[in-house]
């Protein structure tokens, strides 16, 4: 498993196109006179404007943006008017997933996990990059966990947790995802992916159940109908094997005939699609057994998609592309906007409406 180094989750993260697995490249920030953690973020009448790179919808009516700085802001209104919640860190926030009207998480840089229960007004830490190495070492370094791990496996493993503890809070989350309030993942880079059964009052590492080697980042994680992908680096895709007695669980990769990085996963129970990398899109129709690439148009990352309310499927590139398909995925066409924009995050509330977050800021628009 390769060492903690975090210029080179930036580098690599940037030579992508993307900021921690949402759009894009990565500029120095300036010294800050107190650590981000213990800093909360700081109202701004700018906030829907700035860089925002998760979308989530709480509920029926409610639409969550996370981004730059700790901001999370939510609108009632189909995203006409926002308002910035209260967020008690000032981390780059990347992605928010809700599992129902009042639960939802957050995740981003210096290992940040927060959680709302009162549909993203307020936020709560649950887990963050200084507490990170000391749960991995307490995971890996029992001699009674995990006893199915060889010796090779477990040391490696615990080498580290030692590196993450000593390096402290560095590590950029890249995704979240929960199936409902209890059950949820987060995952992030060097193949990092912890696991939630209790709303993330505990949270357990799940390294030693994938089949990533090489410690490749995850960018992206979903639920597709009945099963569940992880997307990475170098064409990485990683689907849930479940036991029929549910004892244990395994993400074996599944092979694609493309090695690119991939953003993202959407699709439903008859077809699953990933994207990535200069318009790169491949459609699985069988549950990852076999790989057909589809024809996108464009030669620009596509850092986003979403299942649109009246049934298609949408692609949005960093260029501000806009791609929709009919038939699940197996072709798309080019759908023109009034107001195009850079993509980090797709949302579609309703039949015939698009939210747009990314570096210029949220938008709503109607959806031709």
């Amino acid at each position: 498993m390769s060492s903690f180094h975090p210029h080179r989750v930036l580098l690599a993260i940037a030579a992508a196109g993307l900021l921690a697995g949402g759009v894009f490249a990565i500029t120095a920030a300036a010294p800050a006179a107190r650590d981000v953690l213990d800093s909360p973020a700081i109202t701004s009448a700018l906030a829907s404007r700035g860089l925002l790179n998760g979308l989530a919808q709480a509920g029926e009516r409610r639409i969550v943006a996370v981004g730059q700085r700790g901001h999370v802001l939510w609108s009632d209104d189909g995203g006409a008017r926002w308002q910035q919640a209260q967020v008690p860190v000032s981390s780059d926030l990347v992605a928010v997933s809700f599992a129902d009207a009042r639960n939802g998480w957050a995740v981003g840089h210096d290992g940040v996990i927060l959680h709302s229960n009162d549909g993203g007004a307020s936020w709560s830490r649950q887990l963050d990059g200084r507490g990170l190495g000391a749960l991995l070492s307490e995971a890996y370094g029992r001699a009674d966990a995990l006893p199915q791990l060889d010796a090779a496996t477990r040391s490696t493993l615990l080498a580290e947790a030692e590196r993450l503890s000593a390096q402290g809070a560095e590590l950029p989350w890249l995704d979240v995802w929960f199936a409902d309030a209890q059950n949820g993942y987060v995952v992030g880079a060097f193949g990092l992916i912890l696991r939630t059964r209790d709303g993330g009052q505990h949270w357990e590492p799940l390294m030693h159940a994938l089949d990533n080697p090489k410690a490749l980042h995850l960018h992206a994680l979903r639920g597709v109908g009945r099963e569940f992908y992880i997307v990475g680096e170098q064409g990485l895709v990683l689907k849930l094997d479940r036991k029929n007695d549910g004892s244990t669980e395994r993400f074996r990769r599944v092979e694609l005939p493309y090695q690119g990085s991939l953003f993202g996963v959407i699709g439903n129970d008859r077809a699953v699609l990933v994207h990535g990398l200069r318009g790169s899109a491949l459609r699985s129709t069988d549950g990852g057994a076999s790989w057909q690439t589809v024809a996108t148009g464009v030669q620009a990352g596509l850092t986003a998609a979403t299942l649109a309310g009246d049934g298609r499927w949408l692609l949005a590139s960093q260029a501000g592309h806009l791609l929709a398909s009919t038939d699940d995925g197996a072709s798309f066409s080019p759908v023109r906007l009034a107001g195009p924009l850079p993509a980090a995050a797709l949302l579609s509330p309703a039949a015939g409406q698009i939210v747009i977050a990314g570096p210029r800021g949220v938008s709503a628009q109607p959806l031709p």
